[in-house]
């Protein structure tokens, strides 16, 4: 999509990188584009070729495209027809692209919502973590109308290697929520099973590396059980903000008669972390309750 100016709001851990490639990668010189933030921490290090970086959201006024990369769902609500209202700032007939990871249905309201104002919606949000944001090799998962998703199909492949249009307003969301919660299964498993090993006698080091390295292998079991040998729980997305993955998936559950027990039980494991406290902590701390239940720590070394 050729565009002369493109917004971006929303600079956390994702947004950061995923605005500097968008910039970097732009096809001419007479495209810009503006990273807007009221964090001025979060801007700094965005000025670059092609890159604006301001805490001014009047910025975004009269853009072709709006990438919006934030929290949850309300915030992106917020963003869009709160105080600012970006949503009408932008240029008749814009896309409004949110990478954020929300609620299903938030998506499709959101989606009505930005119709209304007469621009368009994609939802996109991106799997791949923060490293993945660096090096532009992002999964994006994307809905809307096939003519929306094609027009920005060339901004978002300059942040990932994978661009999937899977069909209609939402089904990016709905997507992600099935990724993100077989990827919470993975950890609860590993959480209840590793403890249950090292009181049995198994060897910490050992059992990770056939978990790592046999047929249960997992993307999970790679990144969070070298982790949880060391006793690291602070390097991934706190499990407090990743709480809503889970919840949008029960949403999906009550109100379409689906049943999913093994992701109930997931999330009761979910839930029993977050009730002792380890919401700020990453995900792999899920294996700190079963941890104390037993008496045993999965450590390097005993």
């Amino acid at each position: 999509m050729a565009v002369s100016r493109l917004a971006f709001v929303g600079l956390g851990a994702m947004g950061h990188p995923i605005a500097r490639n968008l910039a970097a990668k732009r096809p001419s010189d007479s495209e810009t584009v503006v990273a807007v933030d009221s964090d001025p921490a979060r801007l700094a290090g965005l000025d670059g070729p092609g890159l604006v970086a301001t805490a001014d959201r009047t910025a975004v006024d009269g853009a072709a495209v709006l990438f919006l990369c934030l929290p949850n769902g309300d915030v992106v609500e917020a963003a869009l027809f709160g105080g600012d209202r970006l949503a009408e700032r932008l240029a008749p007939g814009a896309i409004v692209v949110d990478l954020s990871t929300i609620a299903h249905a938030k998506a499709l309201a959101i989606g009505r919502a930005v119709a209304a104002t007469g621009r368009r919606f994609v939802d996109a949000p991106v799997s791949g973590a923060p490293a993945g944001a660096e090096a532009g090799t992002l999964t994006v998962m994307c809905g809307g109308d096939p003519e929306s998703v094609a027009a920005v199909r060339p901004l978002l492949e300059r942040i990932g290697t994978s661009v999937l249009h899977m069909g209609p307003a939402g089904s990016g969301q709905l997507t992600k929520t099935i990724n993100n919660v077989l990827y919470d299964i993975n950890i609860a498993a590993l959480a209840e099973v590793l403890p249950m090993a090292v009181a049995m006698g198994l060897d910490p080091e050992q059992i990770a590396q056939v978990v790592t390295t046999g047929t249960s292998r997992s993307y999970a079991a790679q990144y969070f059980v070298p982790r949880i040998l060391q006793g690291r729980f602070d390097e991934g997305y706190p499990m407090g903000a990743a709480y809503k993955d889970l919840v949008a998936a029960a949403a999906i559950s009550a109100e379409g008669g689906y049943p999913m027990p093994v992701t109930a039980a997931a999330t009761a494991t979910y839930q029993t972390a977050l009730r002792q406290g380890h919401g700020d902590r990453d995900k792999g701390a899920m294996v700190l309750p079963f941890e104390a239940l037993l008496g045993v720590k999965v450590r390097s070394g005993g």
